[in-house]
């Protein structure tokens, strides 16, 4: 996360009927514009795709995320190059970011019909149907059930997320996106004012990997379960999400059609599992009254 991502405020607080002045740190949140270079290097266009407020930092891990859970782009191998835009843009020039693609690379552009405008609190915003999806997914054929994680190893994960949120740990006021293998290692977590932003930054470190698609994993989300984050997870071939918080109706319904583990409500020893039980493990009679 850049160093940028925290800003100190001047606050007033009270506590048990007493005042103090003092600076508190408050998570930054910033527009970040994603615009798209594309065609032969005769006739290159440049169209803007996206409007996100997010945390800055790790814009390039964004951007690359976004285009590929929305379908425009495939591979990371699509993609040329990542730069902040230092022309147009020169007030502003930390808050645009082109992505150039390969020049044989046709984006797939039917979803930037509609005008992208994404807060921090919606990352779906006009999108059609779970079959609409279902369409662009490269990896729907990936969610099996050969995937799974013990029950007791899971109810573990929050914790080890809270240990590695350095901003929200500052802050309080971010969200995080947290992959883990099936062994309950921390493979990578990222963070941002915006849930969906933060997990396109988690994807979009997973297409700098070369880690996709992301079925033997787990992600752990540090919040609530929205359909547009089951919609990102099933996009990347994740089979198992675990949220803190409780989903939506319709993120449970987009989980089963995919045939995605969906768990909410991860607090302590107790959590539901709201579709797919059988990839989360229960313990054996031994494994839980041994000596």
């Amino acid at each position: 996360m850049a160093a940028n991502a925290v800003s100190q405020i001047p606050v007033t607080r009270f506590t048990y009927g007493e005042s103090e002045t003092l600076n508190d740190a408050v998570a930054i949140e910033e527009p970040l514009e994603i615009r798209l270079e594309y065609g032969p290097v005769a006739d290159r266009k440049v169209q803007n795709i996206s409007v996100t407020m997010r945390t800055p930092g790790n814009d390039a891990e964004l951007a690359k995320g976004f285009l590929f859970t929305e379908g425009i782009i495939k591979n990371a191998s699509d993609i040329k190059k990542v730069p902040h835009c230092f022309i147009a843009c020169a007030e502003n020039r930390e808050n645009v970011i082109q992505v150039s693609l390969a020049e044989n690379i046709v984006p797939h552009l039917q979803n930037t019909e509609r005008n992208f405008y994404t807060t921090s609190s919606c990352g779906v915003c006009g999108k059609g149907s779970i079959n609409a999806i279902r369409t662009v997914s490269s990896y729907n054929n990936d969610i099996t059930d050969a995937n799974a994680i013990d029950a007791t190893l899971l109810t573990m994960l929050p914790n080890t997320l809270r240990e590695h949120q350095k901003v929200f740990a500052d802050t309080g006021g971010l969200h995080a996106s947290a992959l883990f293998s099936t062994a309950g290692e921390l493979l990578i977590v990222r963070e941002d004012v915006g849930r969906h932003n933060a997990l396109d930054k988690l994807i979009g470190a997973a297409l700098d990997q070369n880690t996709l698609p992301l079925n033997n994993s787990v992600l752990l989300l540090s919040g609530r379960a929205s359909f547009e984050l089951v919609q990102k997870a099933a996009m990347a071939g994740i089979n198992i999400i675990a949220a803190v918080g409780a989903p939506s109706s319709l993120a449970v319904h987009l989980a089963q059609e995919f045939n995605i583990t969906l768990a909410g409500f991860l607090r302590g020893e107790r959590f539901n599992i709201y579709t797919a039980p059988q990839r989360i493990l229960k313990p054996t009679y031994e494994d839980t009254y041994k000596k």
